[in-house]
Order: C-alpha cells, then sequence, then structure tokens
C-alpha cells in the first residue's frame, strides 16, 4: 500500500498541481436545490470533486464542518466515494486533534480506521507523546500545525525560546525527533511568507500544508516562491471557500464555476514554480 507521501508525489506529478481543495460545507451556502436534497453535503461535495480531480493533489474536509450539522456519515461517504473513484488522490482529514494517552489513540482511530484518512492535521502542544498514535501509523501523513495562518498566530508561536521563535523549534522535531518514519508534514500559513521560507529551510523537502491562499488573501506567488521544495513541489496549497462558494450566474452551474476558480488557482500557483531543467 502506498504511503500519504508517495500518493502525494505522484498527485503533484500526474495532476501537474499543488492545489488542494478543502471541503468545507456550509449548507447555508449550497445551491438551493442541493440544500434541499436528501444527504445535500454529500451530494455537493461530489459535485465539486468530479469537477476539479483532475486539477488537485489532494482534498481536505474540516471536520467541524461535518460535525456542526450532525453529518459525520456525510463525511465518511465523502471519502469512501474519493478513495473508490479517484484512488490516486490522497485526503486530508483536518481535525486538529491532539490530546494525550489512550485519547490520543482514540483519536488516531476516529482519523484512520472510522474516516479512512490518508493524512490528519495535528496540534503538538502537549509534545511528542501526544503524536506517536498517530505517526506510528507510517503509511498515513501526520500534519503538525506549525505557523498558522490567522493573525493570532503570533501570540503563542512567536515566542522566544532561546534564540529562536516556538515554531522553528516545533518545525525542527518535526523534521528530525518526530520524522523517524518519514510521514510528517507541516501547516504553515501563506499569510506569512517570511516565516514560510525560515520553516522551508528547516525542514528541507518536507511537504508543507499552505492555508490561507483565496478567501485569507495570501500573496500565491510570494508563497509558492517561499514554500516550495528544491523540485518546484513540496506544497499543499489549500484553497476552500474560494473555489466552493465563487457564485454562479443565475442558473448557472457551481460545480463548473468550481472548476474554473480551481482551474485559475492552479495555472497561478504552477506560474510562479521552479521547474528544474527548465531554461
Amino acid at each position: 500500500m502506498s504511503t500519504f507521501i508517495e500518493q502525494l508525489a505522484r498527485a503533484w506529478e500526474k495532476n501537474d498541481s499543488l492545489l488542494c481543495v478543502g471541503l468545507d460545507p456550509e449548507i447555508e451556502r449550497f445551491p438551493s436545490e442541493i440544500a434541499a436534497a436528501p444527504s445535500p453535503i454529500f451530494q455537493f461535495n461530489k459535485a465539486v470533486i468530479d469537477a476539479t480531480a483532475d486539477l488537485v493533489c489532494a482534498y481536505k474536509p474540516q471536520f467541524a464542518h461535518y460535525a456542526a450539522y450532525e453529518a459525520e456519515d456525510q463525511l465518511e461517504r465523502t471519502i469512501e466515494y474519493l478513495h473508490r473513484t479517484y484512488p490516486g488522490i490522497p485526503v486530508i482529514l483536518d481535525g486538529k486533534r491532539g490530546d494525550v494517552g489512550n485519547t490520543a489513540e482514540r483519536y488516531a482511530i476516529e482519523a484512520f480506521e472510522r474516516y479512512g484518512a490518508d493524512a490528519v492535521t495535528v496540534n503538538p502542544y502537549l509534545g511528542g507523546d501526544s503524536l506517536e498514535p498517530f505517526l506510528k501509523h507510517a503509511d498515513r501523513g501526520v500534519i503538525v500545525l506549525c505557523r498558522t495562518s490567522n493573525p493570532g498566530a503570533r501570540d503563542l508561536q512567536d515566542l522566544e525560546v532561546g534564540a529562536r521563535r516556538l515554531y522553528h523549534v516545533v518545525a525542527e522535531l518535526a523534521a528530525t525527533r518526530w520524522n523517524t518514519r518519514g510521514n510528517c508534514a507541516l501547516v504553515v500559513g501563506a499569510t506569512y511568507p517570511r516565516e514560510l521560507a525560515e520553516v522551508r529551510r528547516i525542514v528541507g523537502d518536507m511537504p508543507l500544508l499552505l492555508p490561507g491562499v483565496g478567501a485569507q488573501g495570501a500573496d500565491v506567488a510570494q508563497a509558492i516562491q517561499n514554500g516550495q521544495s528544491g523540485h518546484g513541489t513540496g506544497l499543499i496549497v489549500s484553497s476552500s471557500r474560494a473555489i466552493l462558494y465563487s457564485r454562479p450566474a443565475a442558473g448557472g452551474d457551481f460545480a463548473a464555476v468550481a472548476r474554473a476558480a480551481a482551474r485559475s488557482l492552479r495555472d497561478e500557483i504552477n506560474a510562479s514554480r521552479r521547474r528544474p531543467g527548465a531554461l
């Protein structure tokens, strides 16, 4: 069975894409015919997935957007549909889990066995032993919060630890002590390009999940130039609302509009990528 990192590398190459579409349902923003249908979240996700699957390197459902609607069953159906229909595209469950001991074990079972996610986001605040229940699943990705995209990130993540910032420490731990199985990645906000460049220097070619593009207004070119690996890959550039809720004209096809938004962002990302061997 392929690992998450192997799946991701193949998807980067096959679709020539670093784009990840976030599947963050808000039923209030669905077209009326979808909102009124049975299992509206699954139907919405399916339409978006079918319209964009050749343009992405991953999909990222955000757990809270399903739990808030008591729609965990539709999350399960969405991931199962992706694995069955588009088996080369990895699925990242954005749950930001982090807890101690037996509880962390339960969260890992939830992510990898119940939902079948290929990777999960985790919070490192409790330290390495709280991550080990996830990390021991060597074929799955463990994506550690490092320097997040929100304005309040600096409240804790920028605190000085000796001569370094706390997010530097997290990046180094993720690249060394926590990554003995080679299945770590990091969350680094595209909204902070200088910090992104610093993390890239610390972690080498480790994959970085970049929120902040689209609705949060990050500069795409600067984020790609600062965050890409030496191979012109290394990034999972996540956009949700700007793709899911681009409004079609009256009577328009929302999935076609999502496809157009995804294609536009993928092409914008690719325009800033390093292409080894290119003149």
